[in-house]
């Protein structure tokens, strides 16, 4: 059995998170007596489709929408890029006007990207300081032709929350004075088990979220499709989903991802304070045991659990590297592109000057995360930073 002094300090849970015994409990069937294909008609194949019907519920009841607006996907990704590509692909024009936020994931900003190489337009507007955008720059930002605006709900990399609600009403009295409808669509892949994700309340037509971000396995995700929402599929063959997504349904993941969110949904209200006691123990401590050290982002709009800071002079690689000599496993900006030494696109965007921005470390929390694990990586990070610091700048 493998002592706390031996386990590895898990503080990157934006990046993905472990699954959940009661998550896998309940998949494990459908790897074995329940393993039928959910299309055919005979009853182990009814069984398998009562596992992703029931999943479908409890996803619906989470968002406050009908079970028929779920689409599982395989991802988070792939969700982004179905909601962007699938609204675009099916303008007989195939062309018009997108709005996005210079902070968004690059699951929305590539496909944004990709979309332009074919004749699309794109906005991409900015933020402030904190990472916000303002819903006013938002709605100036629409136009006749503009069919689509994706607004992230949670920055994977600084935790600021956008106020989609707020831009929601201004795109749609934007829209009015056009005489045109504007399709809005949210990542909300790190809202997940940390704000209300009601589709009704948040005003929007497509939301994406990620199992893997909230204890359940990685490959399988969830796109809402408000009713009435016309989307050209990605991916084409047998028309599962709806006809919206073709391909034999990842039964037990998408079990397991239904029974997730509820249970995340469910404890939701109960960890907020201790994520955020936790939250403040961390920025404050860092405030005052690092000279040199920042926080970015926001200390009122942001959910706890993701918090990202810099550290004057010295980059983040090392500072990971040396976090995780001692046993300690954080991140470097957005987890699909830590490998880059290149500086956050969403900090550069908050203005933070790119020698700050490559000095950049992100920490987040979760379930498993103790106030010992706080203290410990605060020690860790002094050591680490001294050390660092001990060793003589190479010459120019």
């Amino acid at each position: 059995m493998t002592s706390r002094d031996d386990r590895i300090n898990y503080l990157d849970y934006a990046a993905t998170t472990p699954v959940r015994t009661e998550v896998l409990e309940k998949m494990l069937p459908y790897f074995s007596e329940k393993f039928g294909n959910p299309s055919s008609l005979y009853s182990l194949a009814g069984e398998a489709r009562f596992g992703i019907d029931e999943a479908r519920e409890q996803i619906a009841s989470v968002l406050g929408s009908r079970p028929k607006e779920i689409v599982f996907t395989g991802g988070g990704s792939e969700s982004n890029n179905l909601a962007i590509k699938g609204s675009a692909m099916l303008r007989a024009s195939r062309s018009g006007h997108i709005i996005t936020t210079a902070v968004e994931h690059h699951a929305v900003l590539h496909p944004i990207e990709q979309l332009e190489k074919l004749g699309y337009e794109a906005t991409y507007v900015g933020v402030d300081s904190h990472g916000q955008v303002d819903p006013d720059d938002i709605a100036d930002a629409v136009r006749p032709d503009t069919f689509l605006a994706s607004v992230m709900l949670v920055n994977n990399e600084t935790g600021t929350i956008q106020d989609v609600a707020a831009i929601v009403q201004k795109i749609h009295t934007a829209a009015e004075r056009f005489g045109i409808n504007i399709l809005i669509h949210t990542d909300a892949v790190q809202g997940a088990g940390k704000l209300s994700l009601d589709v009704d309340t948040l005003g929007v037509d497509l939301l994406s979220l990620s199992a893997h971000k909230i204890y359940a396995p990685k490959g399988v995700g969830v796109l809402y499709v408000r009713r009435g929402v016309e989307l050209e599929p990605l991916i084409a063959g047998g028309g599962q989903e709806q006809q919206r997504r073709s391909g034999t349904e990842n039964v037990a993941s998408i079990v397991g991802m239904g029974e997730a969110l509820a249970l995340a949904e469910a404890e939701r209200a109960s960890s907020r304070l201790r994520m955020s006691d936790l939250s403040t123990r961390l920025i404050e401590g860092i405030a005052e045991r690092i000279p040199g050290s920042s926080f970015n982002g926001t200390r009122s709009s942001r959910v706890p659990e993701i918090m990202n800071f810099s550290f004057s002079g010295v980059e983040g690689e090392p500072i990971l590297i040396g976090l995780d000599f001692k046993g300690i496993a954080a991140s470097s900006g957005s987890a699909c592109s830590s490998a880059s030494l290149e500086p956050s696109h969403v900090l550069l965007a908050m203005g933070i000057a790119r020698e700050q921005a490559v000095g950049s470390v992100r920490i987040s929390f979760g379930r498993e995360t103790t106030e010992t694990d706080v203290d410990d990586v605060l020690q860790s990070l002094e050591d680490v930073l001294g050390q660092l610091a001990s060793f003589p700048s190479a010459p120019d």
